[in-house]
């Protein structure tokens, strides 16, 4: 088994990087300025499961030899028409494409591009980051990826692939609702992510403040009835979970988004909050908190984009 992995940052390098220490066949597709990093320094993971230095395999797209079996894709969804581009000469008849980007927005396009049947939903649940040089550094316990076919099939690939993980430290799982679960990822990174980024708080900061509990709260509502709309109605369970979670005074939980933010990096608002502002309104959700919060990230782009261009 053959695995071309689109970068290695944060996700990639993580999954990439544990899949490699199992011994599996991991190619990671970079640029020449990170190849040269990954050649000098190796893949340096830094995590309470284990640290690890690596010996990887970085190719850039003029050494890659596709076809492979599968091609794992960890974008921004900002990059994903140049990423499109960029593993359409690696994909042949029996690659499978297994994307980890946020939300749900991107399944169309890859389906579009690949066709539906060599694409796998997927979703990624890890807080990690990669430091100015190339560390990969894991926040804390969660290390999980899930991922199906679309059709609800329990396909062979999909238990092959599973297989690889089960060797990891990763925590792989494979279900037959795989839209369900990106759905629900998306009511969760939706509600965090719009109500950090404009905070710019953690949901401890937040839930301390008179109203903010209830905000949090209200909007994860409103996501869980977009859901609905869509046909993917996040189970009680799942809700509960998170209503909890914006209860806790003392979570230092933020979203990557806000992340980027603090960085004055590019952000997903287009992919993510646009997109839940669209489907409110398409499916007579209430629709003024994301409004208000699309609005106020547009913003910000808007402002970046000044400062870059000034500075140019």
């Amino acid at each position: 088994m053959r695995i071309l992995c689109l970068g290695a940052g944060g996700i990639g390098g993580y999954f990439g990087g544990r899949l490699v220490e199992a011994g599996t066949d991991v190619e990671f597709l970079v640029r020449e300025k990170r190849q040269k990093q990954l050649i000098a320094d190796n893949l340096r993971i830094e995590s309470k499961f284990r640290n690890a230095t690596l010996q990887v395999k970085a190719v850039t797209v003029r050494e890659a030899k596709g076809p492979y079996d599968f091609v794992i894709l960890t974008c921004k969804a900002y990059d994903l028409a140049d990423a499109i581009k960029t593993i359409a000469p690696f994909v042949g008849p029996g690659t499978s494409i297994l994307p980890l980007l946020n939300g749900v927005a991107h399944i169309k396009k890859l389906n579009e591009s690949f066709g539906a049947d060599r694409v796998l939903g997927g979703v990624a649940k890890i807080a990690v980051m990669m430091t100015p040089d190339g560390v990969i550094k894991h926040l804390n316990d969660w290390r999980f990826v899930t991922f199906g076919e679309q059709s609800g099939e329990m396909s062979v690939r999909v238990g092959t692939l599973k297989a690889a993980f089960d060797k990891t430290s990763v925590v792989a799982k494979t279900v037959p609702n795989i839209m369900q679960t990106m759905w629900e990822k998306v009511v969760h990174l939706s509600t965090v992510a719009g109500m950090t980024c404009t905070m710019r708080a953690s949901v401890g900061d937040i839930a301390r403040t008179d109203a903010g509990t209830a905000l949090m709260i209200e909007l994860l509502e409103r996501n869980a009835a977009i859901a609905a709309g869509e046909g993917y109605r996040p189970s009680e369970e799942f809700l509960s979970e998170y209503r909890a979670l914006f209860k806790d005074k003392t979570s230092q939980y933020t979203a990557s988004m806000l992340r980027d933010i603090e960085r004055n990096g590019p952000v997903e608002a287009d992919h993510i909050l646009g997109f839940m502002l669209e489907k409110a309104k398409q499916h007579g959700v209430d629709s003024s908190m994301h409004r208000f919060i699309y609005t106020h990230l547009q913003a910000y782009e808007q402002r970046r984009s000044a400062s870059l261009t000034k500075a140019a």
